[in-house]
């Protein structure tokens, strides 16, 4: 394995990048924003890193020798592992991007991209999950209890294993149930930028969550020509 950065102040970010220039990189933005860093440049080794060391958010390549990034999240998931995960691709198709998101990617950024977004990525990722637990109570909505303290949700009082993003999704429509969000708003609000190219990401991980929610999925409904609301 490759060594980690010193110190982490905010926590250890999993880099798993074959290009070694773009890791290392990556590497040098985060240690500046105060992340400890691991580094590994095979997608066999990365998985094992994240086990291992379960870090506050992995930064995966698509691409991978070994072992493609989407199948380093398949099997971090059937792990019931729910470290949130962003993606990087080099192709501009929103296949791969669809792909990693249904797997459980929680946000995915496309190279050429600048260090300084996705460190913004990881620090959105990571201050959603504060803010939501500092600030919102116990929401119930027909069958589906949240609690973001806990940062838990269940139907029925059967457990929902959500991603970071899923979660926090959930979360923002729970918070003002009947109120018809856009894909606009959601996009802003829960991936913290807003980008009309990106609401596609919002419908991909509405259905992700309406599988999870099973025959509770009726409480996300779609306002069609605007977005989504949720209300029993």
């Amino acid at each position: 394995m490759c060594s980690v950065t010193d110190t982490p102040s905010r926590g250890l970010v999993l880099v798993v990048e074959d290009e070694r220039p773009i890791a290392d990189l990556v590497r040098l933005y985060l240690s500046r924003e105060g992340f400890g860093v691991q580094v590994e440049h095979d997608g066999v080794a990365g998985l094992a890193a994240a086990r291992l060391l379960r870090p506050v958010v992995c930064i995966l390549d698509i691409a991978l020798p070994g072992m493609d990034g989407t199948e380093v999240c398949r099997r971090l998931r059937a792990d019931d592992d729910w470290t949130p995960v962003v993606f990087l691709t080099a192709r501009d198709d929103e296949v791969d991007r669809i792909v990693g998101l249904e797997l459980g990617g929680d946000d995915y950024v496309t190279k050429p991209f600048s260090p300084r977004e996705l460190v913004t990525r990881v620090k959105a990722l990571l201050r959603r999950a504060a803010v939501t637990a500092a600030s919102e109570r116990v929401r119930t909505l027909g069958p589906l209890t949240l609690d973001p303290e806990r940062r838990t949700a269940a139907v029925e009082g059967r457990p929902l294993m959500l991603t970071a993003t899923e979660f926090d999704l959930l979360a923002h429509l729970l918070g003002r149930p009947g109120r018809v969000f856009t894909r606009e708003e959601l996009l802003a609000a829960v991936w913290g930028y807003a980008s009309h190219a990106g609401t596609r990401t919002v419908d991909v991980h509405v259905a992700q969550v309406r599988a999870k929610l099973g025959e509770a999925s009726a409480v996300i409904r779609t306002v069609r020509g605007v977005g989504y609301t949720a209300d029993a």
